[in-house]
């Protein structure tokens, strides 16, 4: 049996063992491996520039978004809470008025995306992560 979902695959299989003992047929079912798709992820382009002048020396071509706020110290506090978490979370200003967090800046595509996957796979509550490509 195959099982899909719409943002990640899961694959299910079951191993059905029958006993003769008292006519019961037994049931083992084989863990559920999750796995993470490295192509469905919303990606946009911007125009995004680093909101800490010390963030302006490096700019990729990709980032990983994981927040977007309309006001900066909303943001501010979300990169509080992400470097509890374990994350270098930089704050990028877009051309359309949002400050998007980011977790993560590549010059490869194929890079970001697998932290993206990494993310999904390690944080529930970070699943809507996207990817951002620079303009």
């Amino acid at each position: 049996m195959l099982v899909y979902s719409c943002k990640s695959k899961q694959i299910a299989t079951q191993n059905v063992v029958a006993t003769e003992n008292d006519n019961v047929t037994r049931i083992e079912e084989a863990p559920i491996r999750e796995e993470i798709s490295t192509t469905d992820v919303t990606v946009r382009t911007e125009s995004v520039t680093p909101v800490d002048r010390a963030d302006t020396q490096t700019m990729y071509g990709f980032y990983v978004i994981i927040g977007s706020f309309r006001e900066i110290a909303n943001a501010r506090q979300y990169n509080t809470d992400l470097i509890a978490k374990g994350f270098s979370p930089v704050i990028l200003a877009s051309e359309n008025g949002l400050f998007r967090v980011s977790v993560g800046g590549y010059n490869q595509e194929g890079d970001a995306r697998r932290q993206i996957a990494d993310i999904r796979a390690r944080f529930a509550e970070h699943r809507d992560v996207w990817l951002l490509v620079r303009r």
